[in-house]
């Protein structure tokens, strides 16, 4: 039997195998994801109904005179929506007691109508939560299951498998042992070396494929012409071998050479190129004409090939080598002269693709973060009603404690959310003509209040007129307000920040002083890097380390200049320039 048939009858069984198993974990996959699907739908549908209807009261409670039509409405809804045992004697109870409250005009009995639609609302929820408990069990039950099954048929396929590696590699091991022991033998030296196999197989024929390059190469061992053309198919084995498209011309601007990966890339035949003029290659091919001609600027090229984009990094080397030379006293120098270029294609697909999955996560973590912070922030409001009880100190320390955190963490997520939207270059930019004025005068209004509690004045040094930007103002006003946040963060009470707007040349600039402690010098270049953080002093506490990031991108988007100067013990400025608007108006 050949060897191609005995490796085909292998694989073949090896093949049946791995699809049998893989067809019983998409199997049990589609199984555990139906189980899912039961969980949350319905009963997550009550709950936000119940939720909706709760806020509706707390509103009408503010605003006696409000309609409850949106009340009506969502009660509809859930009582289409009945999936739980109970859960309709407890709507019927809800409904009751929503048109006492409606008809009646008694206060006393408009309140107790009011409490029991409260009562019914939060029964119903118990009821929803209590069968997503349940459903989740069930479903979980099913998973453990599934995972068990999938287990035992992974346990017996790695042992099936583990046999078959272990058995099957025996016809061919000892030929492939004696052929690797003839091909050491080889590079060391030993020409004299000779297989003998007694299959009729394809290693009889690879037997007498060796002793003949044994015999040849017994010939070429003396020759200096057989080291050197070794040494250069050795070289062509490892470019050709390389992942990376690489082109070699020499210093006449000759295409010496072009690997496998470049003739894909290039849709073109080494054999048909190589020796020709790399200028004249290019006049054809538009790909070849952008590569030679491509400044080194660290931007991935995007190229078609293969039936999908790829990304590749270009990376031109100047090849330079050893020239020998004496001069008239006989002094042997030693220079070098250059002998053309190689140019190489890295393949960074692959990370391109990572840095979009992790851009991705951000903007889905980010998204699925803000709205259980919302609804902590929604339920500290409540907490913080007279109606709901009074606190004692601690308490009320604890609750502010929690808001403060709940509003830092709700900043952290918008500004991975804004990073998310520059790293995926979908800024979006609403463009228009703006007044500097308005623009500053709608950021400090935003963090006054934050100001006054401190003392801390805020000084705005303007020109009276200025000429019009042309840019995002609500972006712009975003970073300002990120600039002011950071001044009062670090500036000390009863103290001032300067806020000042001055034209310079084709260009407004806006600046934010402050008279805190300043920067260290070492951390200027580092402040818009992403994820960066000056250390903590214990004082202030720190944020993501991407506000100042966004702040960059946000500006250089809108074609402006972002900037920062800072000196220890007296304070720091940070700024920006956005470009005058053509019209030219004077604000």
């Amino acid at each position: 039997m050949k060897l191609k048939t005995k490796l085909r009858i292998g694989f073949s069984f090896l093949f049946v195998v791995v699809v049998t198993f893989g067809g019983i974990s998409m199997f049990q996959i589609q199984r555990i994801a139906e189980s899912a699907k039961v969980i949350l739908k319905d009963n997550y549908e009550s709950l936000n109904y119940v939720a909706e209807m709760r806020t509706i009261l707390d509103r009408h409670d503010k605003e006696p005179q409000g309609n409850l039509a949106e009340f009506e409405k969502k009660l509809a809804l859930e009582e289409r929506n009945i999936t739980e045992q109970g859960e309709s004697n407890i709507v019927k109870l809800l409904n009751d007691a929503y048109r006492e409250y409606k008809k009646t005009e008694n206060p006393a009995a408009k309140l107790q109508a009011e409490y029991q639609m409260r009562q019914a609302l939060q029964q119903i929820e118990n009821v929803n939560m209590a069968a997503i408990v349940r459903k989740n069990e069930l479903a979980q039950k099913a998973v453990n299951r599934s995972i068990s099954l999938l287990q035992l048929v992974g346990a017996l396929t790695f042992l099936i498998l583990f046999s078959f590696s272990i058995n099957f590699p025996d016809f061919v091991a000892n030929p492939l042992r004696e052929l690797l022991e003839g091909i050491k033998e080889i590079r060391d030296g030993n020409y004299k070396k000779r297989l003998n196999f007694r299959t009729s197989n394809e290693f009889s024929e690879l037997g007498h494929a060796f002793n003949e390059m044994a015999n040849r190469l017994s010939d070429w061992e003396n020759s200096n012409l057989a080291i050197i053309r070794s040494e250069k198919l050795r070289i062509d084995a490892i470019i050709e071998q390389m992942h990376d498209a690489i082109i070699g011309v020499d210093e006449k601007g000759k295409i010496l050479f072009v690997n496998a990966v470049a003739e894909q890339l290039l849709a073109v035949d080494s054999d048909h190129v190589v020796g020709k003029q790399v200028e004249d290659i290019a006049a054809t091919n538009d790909l070849l004409e952008h590569i030679i001609h491509l400044d080194k600027n660290n931007k991935a090229l995007k190229i078609f090939a293969g039936g999908k984009e790829s990304f590749f990094q270009l990376d031109s080397i100047q090849i330079d080598v050893p020239l020998l030379s004496r001069d008239e006293d006989s002094i042997l120098n030693n220079s070098e002269v250059a002998a053309g270029s190689v140019f190489i294609l890295k393949n960074v697909t692959q990370y391109k693709e990572l840095d979009a999955a992790k851009t991705n996560i951000i903007a889905t973590v980010s998204h699925e973060l803000k709205t259980p912070i919302s609804s902590i922030k929604m339920s500290l409001k409540l907490l913080s009603d007279a109606r709901v009880g009074t606190w004692n100190e601690e308490q009320k320390q604890l609750l502010d404690h929690i808001a403060d955190d709940s509003n830092r963490l709700l900043k952290i997520t918008g500004e991975l959310l804004d990073l998310s939207q520059v790293e995926s270059g979908n800024i979006q930019l609403n463009l228009t003509e703006a007044d500097p004025a308005e623009i500053v005068n709608y950021a400090i209004n935003a963090v006054r209040l934050q100001a006054q509690q401190r003392e801390i004045r805020l000084e705005l040094l303007a020109r009276k007129m200025l000429p019009h930007v042309y840019g995002d103002i609500e972006k712009t006003a975003w970073v300002l307000i990120n600039f002011l946040s950071n001044a009062l963060r670090y500036s000390t009470d009863r103290s001032k920040i300067i806020i000042e707007i001055i034209p310079s040349e084709q260009f407004v600039e806006f600046s934010v002083r402050d008279f805190g402690k300043g920067i260290e010098p070492q951390y200027l270049e580092k402040l818009f890097d992403r994820y960066f953080q000056v250390p903590a002093d214990g004082k202030n506490k720190s944020g993501s380390g991407l506000g100042l990031a966004i702040a960059k991108d946000f500006i250089e988007a809108q074609r402006g200049k972002i900037f920062v100067e800072s000196e220890l013990g007296v304070g720091s400025k940070f700024g920006f320039k956005l470009p005058v608007s053509t019209n030219n108006n004077i604000g």
